[in-house]
């Protein structure tokens, strides 16, 4: 498995410190990555964060995904490698 947790439903407000804050009850938060449009810059909703631990990223899914965070139900799994092109 993976200690990196994907973050879907971002609300545009939510910061890279309140997703830190938010995840780091569960455990040590290694990296936060939020991830924005490669042409505009725009921040495109989504994030990743990266746990410590398998375990804590476990944990952090089973407590926060579909929790509402500025307005918006995340959108929480582990985060699985990208598919080659």
């Amino acid at each position: 498995m993976s200690n990196r947790v994907y973050v879907g439903n971002v609300n545009f407000r939510t910061t890279e410190e309140g997703l830190r804050d938010l995840f780091s009850e569960y455990g040590e938060v290694v990296a936060v990555k939020m991830i924005s449009d490669r042409d505009t810059g725009r921040y495109r909703g989504f994030s990743f964060v990266e746990m410590a631990t398998e375990e804590q990223a476990n944990a952090a899914v089973a407590a926060l995904n579909g929790t509402e965070v500025d307005e918006r139900p995340l959108k929480i799994s582990i985060a699985h490698d990208r598919e080659p092109r």
